[in-house]
């Protein structure tokens, strides 16, 4: 529920052409009503793409952009096989693959599956699909040798959803829009295509998980974009319970790690910051209505899996969020002590345990797009399945990325990624620096593969990922720090971490360039209109322009968000507030060229934000190239947009801060 490149539901919602619906050009969710095409600006033409040869240094960007590996990954109940998505088509697809290894083998064509689900028994795979990233899915099963498919619930206008999870008949509990009231309610549905509303909402209900037995649904309330309440709800009553439902002054999240239940339904464990900074390993008991923490550390607790080689539920594991890079962890919970677990490259992980206990690890890390390994952590083995592919890039080459922290203005710390050039200078030798901010704002800057970094990283350029306030994985407080009145603190963080930066030795703080997409594209927005001068280019790809239209016209997904992060527009107090601290109030403060980008099915942010930033730099003088995109939502899912995109990009970063020749 937050405004980023990429979606974080479990319920990936994806693109499908053909889906059941055809998009109405009047539609009006997010304000996607279309495209001015009145306005000049390039579109993908579907020309050739050139990616040079094999070994070259510095390698074309197509090539960082074609490194692909394994995306969210999942094991069959039996443990024996692994689904997974995988982008090598040029768009995400469903493959399967033997848990043990073996040649993986497509089950989709033309889907756009991003996160496949299994369902109980195995007998298929459960997906949804959305055209051309309007959000609004359709609910598709396949089998698992992709023989034979079908539509479960078909998509519809207006309906947005969100999958919640499998009980052991076959049913299913999910969010979705569909009464037309704009909030999201949960539905229980059925594999023949039946549905049911079971509890209406105000703002936004999302069920999580269901109890081994069918009895209950976990089921979570956003309050914010970083916290949320946790209700127990009684699938045969339709009752639900309040199990923590915090101050929102004291607001905290529930779901850090996901929900593990005990195999007799009798509790499960979760990872919460309910009254302390970082997510803590907690257990809920279910009868007593009681909670005990397992674990407390000084990072997140996230990715649990409740599974085992000896009795049902012997292990537990987890992993910790420590500056972006996760640590594995285990627990023996019953003999109550800790499991050494194997060593695996770096990066963040995906976990999964099923069957006979083996542990699914699937790793995103800065030299590797995505490998899957299977590990057995109480044997102390750990194969490497599933190898990911770096396009003839050399992974002695990819850079590590450096931990960086600085005091702001104000005293706050701030945190960071660092990619620096290999061999690069300090002083007046340091090299030019691309600020890259992570969407959100409740989003953190991770270890992962970052294509774009590595690429500009390799042609001289520093790259910075800062985790301003308002970033999650640095404590409950620090992702509060940004709420409302104190909006533009977190855009004067970016000043002073660039100050910094510079003072240390480390970039060249006058040839600085700020670039961010969604929540990030609005950052860009602010920055060089709140501190001209300060950096010498943007890119601001679908970003919010006036926070008053933005608010106005929010998707389902962001409203039951936004009251609490930005504050209720409805109200005159708010509506003042953003009509003075909005980017389009202060637009012709910005002096120095900047490249926007929308798709134009985005439902999150209209494009009309990206396309009132253009027309009124362009009116002012101000370089404005504008890339329009009309087969996509909030974000680039296609390869072959991609390719064009960013190659569009990197020349207008490396023109602007003298690493080429216009």
């Amino acid at each position: 529920m937050i405004r980023s490149v990429l979606l974080a539901s479990a319920a990936v919602v994806l693109a499908l052409p053909g889906v059941s619906f055809a998009q109405d050009a009047a539609e009006s969710f997010g304000g996607a009503k279309g495209a001015d095409l009145s306005i000049e600006a390039i579109e993908p033409d579907g020309g050739p793409v050139t990616i040079g040869r094999a070994g070259d240094y510095p390698a074309d960007i197509a090539r960082y952009l074609l490194a692909s590996g394994a995306g969210a990954a999942n094991l069959s109940p039996d443990g024996k096989t692994i689904a997974f998505a995988w982008d090598i088509t040029g768009e995400s697809e469903l493959w399967v693959m033997p848990a043990a290894g073996g040649q993986p083998e497509q089950v989709t064509f033309k889907t756009g599956v991003f996160a496949p689900r299994w369902t109980p028994g195995g007998k298929s795979l459960f997906y949804s699909a959305d055209r051309d990233g309007n959000e609004q899915p359709g609910y598709f099963a396949i089998t698992p040798d992709g023989s034979a498919e079908t539509e479960v619930l078909p998509a519809a206008r207006g309906d947005f959803r969100v999958f919640g999870d499998f009980a052991a008949d076959g049913s299913y509990v999910y969010a979705s829009t569909a009464r037309g009231a704009g909030v999201f309610d949960i539905y229980r549905g059925t594999m023949d295509g039946k549905s049911e509303l079971i509890v209406q909402s105000e703002l936004g209900l999302v069920p999580q998980s269901i109890s081994p037995d069918g009895k209950y649904a976990l089921v979570t309330e956003t309050v914010g974009e970083d916290a949320d309440n946790l209700y127990l709800l009684d699938l045969a009553t339709k009752a639900m319970k309040t199990i923590s439902k915090p101050p929102v002054e004291q607001r905290a999240s529930h779901t850090l790690g996901g929900f593990e239940w005990w195999p007799n339904s009798q509790g499960f464990y979760f990872s919460t910051n309910v009254g302390r900074e970082f997510g803590a390993l907690s257990y809920y008991d279910v009868a007593s209505g009681s909670f005990s923490t397992i674990f407390e550390p000084d990072a997140d607790v996230e990715n649990l899996e409740l599974c085992g080689t000896g009795p049902a539920g012997s292990y537990l594991y987890f992993t910790q969020n420590r500056d972006g890079f996760d640590e594995l962890r285990g627990w023996h919970t019953t003999e109550k002590y800790p499991i050494t677990m194997p060593d695996l490259p770096e990066g963040k992980y995906q976990l999964d345990c099923e069957g006979d206990g083996q542990l699914m690890v699937r790793v995103s890390g800065w030299q590797t797009p995505g490998e899957i390994w299977m590990t057995n952590p109480v044997a102390g083995t750990a194969e490497k399945v599933f190898a990911a592919n770096l396009a003839g890039l050399d992974p002695a080459r990819l850079v590590r990325p450096k931990v960086v922290r600085y005091k702001a203005r104000d005293g706050v710390e701030l945190q960071g990624l660092l990619y620096l050039p290999d061999g690069a200078g300090t002083g007046a030798d340091a090299p030019p620096v691309l600020f890259d901010v992570h969407g959100g704002p409740s989003g953190q800057s991770v270890a992962t593969f970052e294509p774009v970094a590595q690429y500009h990283v390799a042609r001289g350029l520093a790259v910075f990922q800062p985790n301003v306030r308002g970033s999650t994985g640095l404590g409950r407080t620090y992702s509060t720090l940004d709420d409302r009145e104190n909006r533009l603190d977190s855009i004067s963080d970016l000043v002073d971490l660039k100050m910094a930066l510079a003072a240390d030795g480390l970039i060249d703080g006058s040839r600085a360039a700020v670039m961010g997409g969604s929540y990030g594209g609005y950052a860009v927005n602010a920055v060089l209109a709140e501190y001209p001068g300060e950096f010498a280019a943007g890119v601001a790809l679908f970003g919010v322009a006036d926070w008053v239209t933005a608010l106005e016209i929010a998707s389902p997904a962001l409203k039951a968000a936004d009251k609490i992060e930005y504050g209720d527009i409805s109200e005159e107090k708010w509506r003042a507030f953003y009509k003075v601290n909005s980017p389009i109030r202060k637009a012709d403060r910005i002096t120095v060229p900047v490249l926007y980008s929308h798709g134009v099915m985005d439902p999150r942010i209209d494009i009309s934000e990206t396309e009132t930033m253009v027309k009124t730099l362009r009116a002012n003088g101000v370089p404005a190239p504008f890339i329009r995109i009309p087969d996509e939502g909030h974000g680039w899912r296609k390869l072959a947009n991609q390719l064009f995109y960013y190659r569009q990009q990197a020349e207008f970063i490396e023109q602007q801060l003298g690493l080429t020749k216009p």
